[in-house]
């Protein structure tokens, strides 16, 4: 049930919805994987939203070089705290409502079910392929969507995989699954905030039941010339 702070706090979303399905945002459990430049807006909406438990996992420390775009950090946070501390540090004060699962360790194959195993959707906020690639075989083995999304320069993508009816990064992405980690690369800040809400709202979508999620669909964006392009991957 709502208590009435939430009931206040959610009244323009309720308008839209209605408190039971508010009550459903509430009782749900998302796994962010990321908490940088697109894991940043992700995490701020889906608290804002009243999403009731948030898991965020993360292996790094911030950086000054980070601050353009993972606006869940400060300067105070840079190189002192894990990345997972100090999104949880603002997110319970922004909405105390929430719960804020920090995970501060690397995803990988051994330990993705035990960190994921009760989350109803998953949100890709990742830079690596291969770290991708475990998680969307993570997500079809135990059927939980997961949504994905993507950034370089003023380029973003956005698509929402749904196991079992959507095709899956792997036969997204083919061979480009392979590379490692990518070192340096050029990104504007905004462009990752657009991205992220995309990812956040995608995420209520599927957990709502409100609006038509990216299934089979992947979402170009180019903010330098404001191009917005969305392809059938079903065919």
């Amino acid at each position: 049930m709502l208590n009435e702070e939430e009931i206040i706090r959610y009244d323009r979303q309720i308008m839209l919805w209605g408190e039971t399905v508010q009550e459903k945002l509430k009782s749900s459990t998302v796994g962010v994987v990321g908490a940088g430049g697109l894991g940043s807006p992700v995490l701020y909406y889906l608290t804002a939203a009243g999403v009731g438990r948030i898991i965020v996992v993360d292996s790094d420390y911030p950086e000054m070089s980070n601050l353009n775009r993972q606006i869940v950090h400060w300067e105070e946070d840079v190189g002192k705290l894990p990345k997972v501390k100090s999104a949880e540090w603002k997110l319970r004060r922004f909405n105390g409502n929430v719960k804020i699962v920090p995970v501060f360790t690397e995803l990988n194959e051994e330990n993705v079910g035990e960190i994921l195993g009760g989350v109803d959707v998953v949100v890709d906020c990742l830079d690596s392929f291969n770290a991708r690639l475990i998680l969307d075989e993570f997500a079809r083995r135990r059927g939980i969507p997961l949504v994905h999304g993507a950034v370089e320069g003023t380029y973003g993508q956005v698509t929402t995989v749904i196991p079992g009816k959507t095709v899956g990064l792997r036969e997204l992405f083919g061979r480009a699954g392979a590379r490692e980690k990518k070192g340096k690369f050029p990104i504007v800040g905004a462009v990752a905030g657009v991205v992220g809400s995309i990812q956040a709202m995608e995420t209520i979508k599927l957990l709502t039941g409100f609006g038509e999620p990216l299934a089979n669909r992947l979402l170009i964006i180019d903010l330098a010339h404001n191009s917005f392009e969305v392809v059938d991957l079903s065919r």
